[in-house]
């Protein structure tokens, strides 16, 4: 009987042994056991990894028969995805599991690292699928249940990241030879340590965890964040970084746990609106303010008919009305800045690429020492950036260019080529004094009378 330190288990393992006993002893090296328990070893796995590519193949050519069978999405994309391949590979493993211990039997050094390499390699495969499987299962909820683009990626990082976890665990307990539950015992003195190191993961996953459940951040948003550069689209949210591309397509990584104990600015609720905010003022200077008359009154209602109706009503009324109301028009008719507000109610209301449906004010702000404050306040009916500062453009060209019509003076600050064009002024004024000075002056003095010649009857000298 062969003295190996593996021996078989199986009749034809033994067969094996045999066999390969006998072809040795061809070549004249039958007593070379490390050889021949080399070539066993060797046969064996070749064996089990060629039965098990078969049995895999077998076995994934009719799950992708039955899953295209279906004729369903979901099956389209679990193949497209791979995923019956990948979680394939987990075959092979197994069946070399099943079949080298009924052909190895015995506690050699051999024996031993091949059984562990089989155990780690299976653990790896197996973890390596059950990972592709979670991520099929994030996309598939991701592109057809989140409707709200949650940022839920970093779910799934956190999934993958405990899965790779408990596999190295796995793995170093089958090296050492100990099982994962006195090794994790053992890691209980290093969680300090493993604190340390995966700080950023943690609070990522706690600040990610929270921005999902309040829904404070989705893929899409325009977000700024003031404490930082980041004023753009999030393009994407991980277990440890928020993307955000800016306007100038520069690219921001933030941690998410900057997002929670930072504020931020999400503009996801005037996007969803349908309507963006105009919120500008000018200044109107005080001795412009002046009461009207009831020839500029009746000059306003030929010059602006949309304001006739109007004007007839409060002075039907006797008094001002004020009216409630998010776009209704709001002025008075005893000075020139209250028509003018009148006129500006009128303008927003009968410009179509402003919302009536929301709020719409043309009020006095807090007087300053510039003046008073006049706010246009109202929504554009749209919120695409380069046509909303369009919009905003034309009512404040509008409304400005047409305050000098109702006796309104805007404050612009004094710069050098106002003090230039009025020592301009001031001198053409001092010419035009000086010239028609010179010219009355003359006007006014008499004459000049030539001296008479003295009577002498001589005619002139020659």
């Amino acid at each position: 009987m062969l003295s190996l330190d593996i021996i078989p288990s199986h009749k034809v393992a033994g067969w094996l042994l045999g066999e390969i006993h006998r072809l040795l002893g061809v070549f004249g090296l039958e007593h070379q056991k490390n050889l021949e328990e080399i070539i066993y070893v060797a046969a064996i796995i070749a064996a089990s990894v060629a039965l098990g590519w078969v049995i895999r193949k077998i076995i994934l050519y009719a799950a992708r028969k039955i899953v295209l069978w279906r004729k369903s999405d979901l099956a389209r994309e679990i193949v497209e995805h791979g995923i019956l391949i990948k979680c394939s590979h987990i075959i092979p493993p197994l069946v070399m599991l099943a079949l080298i211990p009924l052909a190895l039997v015995g506690t050699s050094t051999l024996n031993t690292i091949i059984l562990r390499t089989l155990l780690i390699y299976t653990a790896v495969v197996f973890c390596w699928a059950l990972c592709s499987v979670i991520k099929f299962i994030w996309f598939r909820f991701d592109e057809t249940r989140n409707t709200k683009n949650l940022p839920i990626k970093g779910i799934y990082d956190t999934a993958v990241g405990i899965l790779w976890a408990i596999t190295a665990i796995v793995v170093v307990s089958i090296i050492v030879g100990k099982s994962p539950g006195s090794l994790l015992a053992g890691l209980g003195a290093f969680a300090a340590v493993l604190m340390l190191v995966f700080k950023d993961s943690i609070l990522g996953l706690v600040a990610g965890l929270q921005l999902s459940q309040n829904d404070e951040l989705r893929v899409g948003d325009w977000i700024v964040v003031p404490s930082t550069i980041a004023n753009g689209t999030v393009i994407d949210v991980t277990l440890t970084t928020v993307k955000i591309q800016n306007w100038d397509n520069t690219i921001v990584t933030l941690p998410p746990y900057t997002l929670v104990s930072n504020a931020f600015q999400n503009w996801r609720g005037m996007q969803a609106s349908g309507g963006r905010q105009i919120a500008r003022q000018f200044y109107v200077d005080y001795y412009s303010v002046k009461p009207t008359t009831p020839e500029q009154i009746e000059k306003a209602k030929t010059d602006y008919p949309q304001l006739a109706p109007y004007i007839e009503h409060l002075q039907k009324l006797g008094h001002n009305d004020y009216a409630g109301g998010t776009a209704v028009m709001n002025g008075t008719i005893d000075t020139n800045l209250g028509l003018f507000r009148a006129y500006m109610y009128s303008y927003l209301l009968n410009n179509p690429m402003i919302r009536k449906d929301m709020d719409m004010l043309v009020r006095l702000m807090p007087p300053s020492e510039y003046g008073v404050p006049l706010q246009v306040y109202c929504f554009t009916t749209t919120t695409v950036w380069s046509a909303y500062e369009a919009i905003q453009g034309a009512v404040m060209e509008h409304l400005i260019s047409m305050a000098p019509r109702f006796g309104l003076q805007l404050y612009n600050e004094t710069s050098g080529a106002d003090v230039t064009s009025i020592n301009i002024l001031s001198d053409e004024r001092q010419i035009a004094k000086s010239i028609a000075s010179d010219v009355s002056a003359a006007n006014a003095s008499p004459a000049p009378v030539s001296p008479a010649a003295p009577a002498t009857g001589q005619g002139p000298k020659a």
